[in-house]
């Protein structure tokens, strides 16, 4: 597995990453679900920080097929959220969405990223200070921009580098972010198609959806907004 991510050429695309290691983990979710991975680590990614790359059912059959006339590798990026993965948090959707990936990624072969950008990029502490905020009254962007911080400041180059690195230059992305879309784009990753995640709406986070759907265009449909 050695790194294609020089052919991606963009202004981003300063860096190689290359395979690190690669270990075979059973997954078992709190449901009973189970599924077998390979997680890839990686040498060179432009932000250094510890990303992973979850390699799902028959992801090389998938990649070698890859072609105009044929479908490409599902993907999904998953920004790493403690409190929603570990935790089960309602507050946000992060759990189920991962959740939901593994099963929709193995059942086609794909790679689901698992991207150390806590709290779309602030980290864990202010992830949690926005939620005081939020319970103040602020939606999600609004308590981030109270914090001095970016609405969202998660950045996907080492996401298509690793892409890169494994020869997954044509994906089929599994999310309802336009950004991701845009950036991936932009990095030099070829979007086939995109395909929405579920609506995994909860008492608890339905103002944190609906500002996701009215701010920055997730497609989501859900009730109108109060």
């Amino acid at each position: 597995m050695t790194a294609l991510f020089e052919s991606l050429a963009t202004p981003f695309s300063t860096a190689q990453a290359e395979v690190r290691s690669r270990v075979t983990v059973p997954l078992r979710f709190p449901d009973g679900f189970t599924a077998t991975t390979e997680i890839f680590t990686f040498h060179n990614l432009a932000d250094g920080k510890e990303h992973l790359l979850l390699a799902l059912g028959d992801w090389q059959t998938a990649l070698a097929e890859t072609s105009a006339a044929s479908e490409a590798p599902l993907v999904r990026l998953h920004s790493e959220c403690l409190t929603g993965d570990v935790f089960g948090s309602q507050r946000c959707d992060c759990g189920p969405q991962l959740r939901e990936a593994v099963e929709q990624i193995s059942a086609v072969g794909g790679f689901l990223l698992y991207l150390r950008q806590e709290g779309r990029g602030i980290g864990l502490y202010s992830k949690l200070d926005a939620y005081a905020l939020q319970d103040a009254g602020l939606d999600t962007y609004e308590a981030n921009l109270a914090l001095g911080r970016g609405e969202d400041e998660r950045d996907y180059t080492a996401a298509a580098q690793m892409l890169g690195a494994l020869g997954a230059t044509s994906v089929r992305l599994l999310t309802n972010n336009p950004d991701k879309v845009a950036q991936l784009t932009g990095l030099g990753i070829n979007i086939t198609e995109q395909v929405p995640t579920g609506v995994h709406l909860s008492p608890a986070n339905e103002r944190y959806l609906a500002a996701k759907r009215d701010h920055t265009g997730h497609t989501l449909k859900l009730p109108l907004a109060a």
